[in-house]
């Protein structure tokens, strides 16, 4: 029963980076009334800068930011570079490689999360959010064992009550209301590890066209990201094992200097290069402890997104992803339950079974990954594993690492994907014409031209409106807009 002193909504968010904009948003454009308390002031400093076109081509287009994003002119990422397990010498991996991510699909962004995630929350006061900074939700309320609203207190201290059909938790990793979903939040025995990063101006760049692809080097203790953010920014840090955690102790700046000597490639990399010392990017900050999974991700009423629900080793930039789509399976799953078309358990066990789903096979694969010992072919042959998919090794590599484990594809507009249907012999051709095998390159001209032909055949489908098949054998599916759940045609019977 609603007070008739508080505030009502249909849906209450408490964060607002990318889960929490993804499923406000998402929740607003069906005409639902969203409010979003953000206990911070955008912008704002957060890690975890490198995306994956899952999130750039697929959630960024229902969202409505792909072409500002592409004006915003972030860093293009076009794969990933390694000098990881027994291979001494760099490799280097293309999204092209997958026909998913063929054509003008084949990249993602490097983004400086101040300005990529204001372009979020921006676009979802523009879809109709209300969105309230500087508010920070201090209690939960429950109404008859369900979940009926949040108390938040504003930037002057004043306490409010708002009342709500729904709450998403997606405050982030340091969050507490997770706890309201009952429960445990359980660490990963396997990835306790600390990392110790900042940021550096001048350092060097892979070779064209792989320029913008993040770079990981293990050494002895751990592994090093070095991510381009402009031709000039770099953010790099240092993930180490716990056995080595006195190794970030004390100084820091002694501590990142002693950890880069340590590693031959990022020495190089960073030989002529400056740590920034002053504004957002001049602080040496330390995480630890990043890798968990909590045993329950809703309850009547609440459900949890992104890093209040699970994180994982950042080896291959899942965090961004694993937030907007959680934040995309939310939103489909209070889109149906307040449209009256699925239940509520039926909506949010896919929205589970879905969000754990994504989760673990990037949390299966990275087990496989951290094994040192095997070169590169044993990684594509795990991701083949863990996928259960009948791709070729290497195309199960980059959907995995592309955001597509899960085979959730999100169609565009007819005139989207007309668009990419005609840039897509160009694009590849310019891949291909810049691959070089000699250098660790694992993409060849074949693999391109059997790439190209596979995304035509299913941007088509998409144009089309092809049927989606359940995740799961007693599962929903999306509807054609990607923003409800629906139920499955039943099979033609036999003739």
């Amino acid at each position: 029963m609603r007070s008739s002193t508080a505030e009502s909504y249909d849906l209450v968010v408490i964060g607002g980076g990318p889960g929490g904009s993804t499923v406000s948003t998402l929740t607003a454009k069906q005409g639902h009334r969203v409010l979003l308390l953000e206990r911070g002031t955008f912008p704002r400093y957060q890690i975890g800068e490198s995306l994956l076109p899952a999130t750039v081509h697929g959630i960024a287009r229902l969202l409505g930011v792909d072409q500002e994003l592409r004006r915003a002119g972030f860093t293009k990422k076009r794969g990933g570079t390694f000098r990881w397990g027994a291979n001494p010498e760099p490799w280097t991996f293309s999204f092209a490689v997958s026909p998913k991510l063929a054509a003008p699909t084949s990249y993602a962004y490097q983004v400086e999360r101040m300005k990529f995630d204001q372009i979020l929350l921006d676009n979802a006061r523009a879809n109709g959010v209300e969105v309230r900074e500087s508010s920070t939700v201090v209690d939960v309320i429950e109404v008859d064992g369900r979940v009926g609203g949040v108390r938040y207190v504003d930037a002057d201290g004043g306490e409010h009550t708002v009342e709500a059909t729904f709450v998403v938790d997606a405050s982030g990793n340091t969050g507490r209301t997770h706890r309201h979903v009952g429960g445990e939040r359980r660490y990963s025995e396997f990835f306790r590890n600390l990392a110790l990063f900042g940021y550096f101006e001048g350092g060097k760049r892979l070779p064209e066209p792989y320029s913008g692809n993040i770079l990981s080097a293990a050494f002895d203790d751990g592994w090093f990201w070095y991510i381009p953010l402009s031709p000039t920014l770099t953010s790099v840090g240092a993930v180490v094992h716990r056995d080595a955690a006195e190794k970030v102790q004390g100084d820091r700046e002694a501590a990142l200097n002693r950890l880069i000597e340590a590693c031959p490639l990022i020495k190089e990399y960073l030989a002529d290069a400056r740590r920034v010392t002053s504004g957002p990017y001049g602080e040496l900050r330390v995480r630890k402890d990043y890798s968990y999974c909590d045993t329950r991700f809703w309850r009547p009423g609440m459900a949890l997104v992104g890093d209040a629900a699970c994180f994982v080793d950042p080896v291959f930039s899942s965090g961004v992803h694993l937030a907007t789509y959680s934040g995309l399976l939310a939103a489909r799953s209070i889109n149906s339950c307040l449209a009256g078309t699925v239940g509520e358990k039926e909506a949010f066990q896919e929205f589970e079974r879905r969000y754990r789903r994504e989760y673990g096979v990037f949390y299966e694969f990275l087990v496989s990954f951290y094994g040192m010992h095997v070169d590169e072919q044993s990684y594509f042959w795990a991701a083949k594993k863990v996928t259960k998919t009948p791709l070729p090794e290497l195309e199960a590599f980059v959907e995995l690492v592309g955001g597509l484990a899960s085979g959730d594809v999100i169609g565009g507009t007819p005139e989207s994907v007309a668009d990419e249907l005609v840039g897509g012999a160009e694009a590849l051709a310019e891949a291909a014409d810049g691959s070089d095998t000699s250098s660790g390159e694992l993409h060849a001209k074949p693999v391109v031209a059997n790439a190209m032909a596979e995304s035509a055949n299913l941007q088509a489908e998409i144009l089309l409106g092809a049927e989606a098949t359940p995740l799961f054998p007693d599962g929903l599916v999306s509807t054609l807009d990607g923003l409800h759940w629906t139920y499955p045609r039943a099979s033609p019977a036999p003739r």
